[in-house]
């Protein structure tokens, strides 16, 4: 299998809740070794197709992960493989730090010490080593969901291809903690990894994903390089506000300012 294999192959994916539109007919093919980001307005589909893809919403829609329907997989060999952080995530028990992380390797079925070396790493790489013997409920948003992204980093160590999903992953997090994550992202998928996030932050877009796909409506507005899908004629139309939009001045990636 290739660093360009697909990932996610997604055919006529389409979703409604009564009589309410949510997805109209998506079709998506999400390769290894690419950072894929959904944008698009307040209701426009992201995370419900995040959740189509992953299964969290049962459908009866054509989804395959690398190149097996989602029905062939066995659970607990696909939780090896594809790795989710939700936009919100619980958890009433009073567990520290590093019982949570360590939940991630439940799937994995390592010895204690593997598996404590994994989320030494992965502990290291979020940035909350320092944090492993606080009590969860203790921490503040953005330092819980870099917990969780280290749970979901253990999840999935054991593959280089892979596939992470991150819903609004950097909601709640300051400056420094937001370019760490995402530079986390661009290096899961240099080693082979798909990643796909959903974000509101155009700029974190421009700046690191390989691709960029928009939503409106339930409808892909856009799909391609950060280039080719930001502009300001689709901030106009999709997001109806109007900006700037220009190179980055030493690096190739488009900055977006708001008029």
């Amino acid at each position: 299998m290739s660093l360009s294999s697909l990932a996610i192959s997604a055919s006529n994916i389409s979703y409604r809740i009564g009589s309410k539109i949510i997805l109209d007919d998506i079709n998506l093919d999400l390769r290894c070794g690419e950072v894929t980001t959904l944008l698009g307005p307040n209701g426009a589909g992201k995370s419900t197709l995040l959740k189509l893809l992953c299964d969290e919403i049962s459908s009866f829609n054509d989804i395959r992960y690398f190149g097996k329907a989602k029905d062939q997989w066995d659970a607990s060999e696909l939780a090896k493989r594809l790795g989710v952080l939700p936009q919100h995530s619980t958890l009433s028990f009073a567990f520290d730090v590093n019982e949570v992380v360590e939940l991630g390797g439940l799937p994995l079925a390592l010895s204690n010490q593997a598996l404590r070396e994994i989320t030494s790493s992965m502990m290291l790489k979020t940035g909350i080593s320092h944090l492993a013997e606080r009590s969860y409920p203790s921490l503040s948003g953005g330092e819980k969901q870099r917990v969780h992204l280290a749970r979901v980093l253990t999840q999935v160590s054991q593959h280089q291809q892979k596939i992470v999903m991150l819903d609004e992953p950097t909601s709640a997090l300051d400056l420094s903690h937001q370019h760490n994550t995402f530079r986390l992202a661009k290096d899961l998928a240099n080693e082979g990894a798909a990643v796909i996030v959903v974000l509101h932050d155009l700029n974190l877009a421009a700046q690191y994903s390989d691709r960029v796909i928009v939503l409106q409506d339930g409808k892909l507005q856009a799909d391609g390089a950060p280039w080719e899908a930001i502009t300001a004629e689709m901030i106009e139309a999709v997001y109806g506000h109007k900006t700037l939009v220009q190179a980055h001045p030493t690096l190739n990636f488009p900055v977006i300012f708001a008029a």
